[in-house]
C-alpha cells in the first residue's frame, strides 16, 4: 500500500508520533497489565507458550482480512513570494535499523519509566507484529517484551469450601493501566500510517499480506473489546496447585480475556475505552 503523503511543517510530523504504542504499547504494555507474577504463573493460569519471532505459525481458521483506510492526501502549497523550503518528514529507515527511530519518537510523546523499560529491547516492530498476531488469536506471548511484574502477590481467601479471588489483586495493575490510559490514541493512529511500510515488512516476514495485517490488528482490538466485565466477586476452584475460574463460561474464555479479567472490572473497562478509541482513530483517519 502507498505511504502516507509528506506534509509540511514539523507539527504535522509530531502529531504522527504514536501508533507503535498501538502496537508496541497497547499490545506490549497490555501484557504488562495482565502479566503474571512468578507465583501466578505456577498456580492461576496455564503457561502461555513462548513464540519464536522468526517462526510465527499461521493457524486455521483463515486469517481475517480488513482494510484500515489511509488518510486522505493533503496538498500544501507555498505562496509564490515565500521562498522558504518546505520541511519534510524524515525518511523511514529499513526494518533492521528501525529500533532507534521508533523508540526515540515514542519517547518524545511519553517519558514514563515503565514505557522506557518496555521499549528497551531490539526488533521492536518484529516483536510487535508477533505480539499482535498472538492477541488476534486470544493468547498473550509473554516473552516478547521485557515487562515488569504486577506489584505484590496474588492472593485468595476462603469461605468454607468456596475460594474467592481477592479484589485487592486488581490494584496491582493500576500503575500499568494508568500508563496505557494516558496515551492519546489519535497520534498513535497517525504514527501507524507513518510507519506502515515497516510494519507491513514485519508481517510479511511472517507470511501475511497487508490486508491480513489490518485484519490481525482489528481482531486483536476486538478481542479486548469482547472481554466480559465481571463486577461480582469471582469464585475459583483449585486442582492440585492450579487455580481456575469456577464458572465454566469464564474458564472457557481465551487466555487474553481471562488475564484481562484479573485486572478487575474498572481496569478492564479503561483498557477497552482505549482500545475503542484506537479502533475509531484507525478506521476514521
Amino acid at each position: 500500500m502507498a505511504r502516507p503523503p509528506n506534509k509540511t511543517g514539523t507539527s504535522k510530523f509530531i502529531l504522527a508520533l504514536g501508533t507503535v504504542a498501538a502496537v508496541a504499547v497497547l499490545g506490549g504494555a497490555l501484557y504488562q497489565a495482565q502479566k503474571l507474577s512468578e507465583e501466578e504463573e505456577r498456580s492461576m493460569m496455564a503457561v502461555i507458550p513462548e513464540q519464536v519471532i522468526t517462526e510465527a505459525v499461521i493457524e486455521t481458521p483463515e486469517v481475517p482480512e480488513a482494510n484500515i483506510p489511509e488518510p486522505e492526501t493533503e496538498i500544501t502549497t507555498q505562496p509564490e513570494a515565500d521562498t522558504t523550503p518546505a520541511l519534510k518528514a524524515p525518511k523511514l529507515p529499513s526494518l533492521d535499523d528501525s529500533d532507534d527511530f521508533v523508540r526515540d519518537r515514542l519517547l518524545l510523546i511519553e517519558q514514563k519509566a515503565d514505557l522506557k523499560q518496555w521499549l528497551n529491547t531490539d526488533d521492536l516492530l518484529r516483536r510487535t507484529a508477533s505480539y499482535l498476531d498472538g492477541l488476534s488469536r486470544g493468547v498473550v506471548l509473554g516473552k516478547i517484551f521485557p515487562l515488569t511484574a504486577p506489584e505484590g502477590n496474588f492472593t485468595t481467601h476462603r469461605e468454607g469450601e468456596i475460594i474467592w479471588l481477592n479484589a485487592g489483586n486488581y490494584e496491582r495493575y493500576n500503575g500499568t493501566v494508568g500508563v496505557l490510559t494516558s496515551i492519546d490514541m489519535q497520534p498513535m493512529a497517525q504514527m501507524f500510517h507513518f510507519i506502515r511500510p515497516l510494519l507491513e515488512g514485519a508481517f510479511s516476514e511472517m507470511g501475511y499480506r497487508p490486508r491480513q495485517m489490518d485484519g490481525i490488528i482489528l481482531q486483536a482490538i476486538d478481542n479486548i473489546l469482547e472481554t466480559p466485565i465481571i463486577v461480582e466477586p469471582i469464585k475459583l476452584t483449585r486442582d492440585s496447585v492450579a487455580y481456575k475460574f469456577a464458572d465454566p463460561t469464564l474458564e472457557a474464555l481465551p487466555p487474553l480475556q481471562k488475564q484481562l479479567l484479573r485486572t478487575g472490572p474498572e481496569n478492564t473497562q479503561r483498557l477497552q475505552q482505549q482500545a475503542l478509541a484506537l479502533k475509531d482513530a484507525l478506521l476514521n483517519p
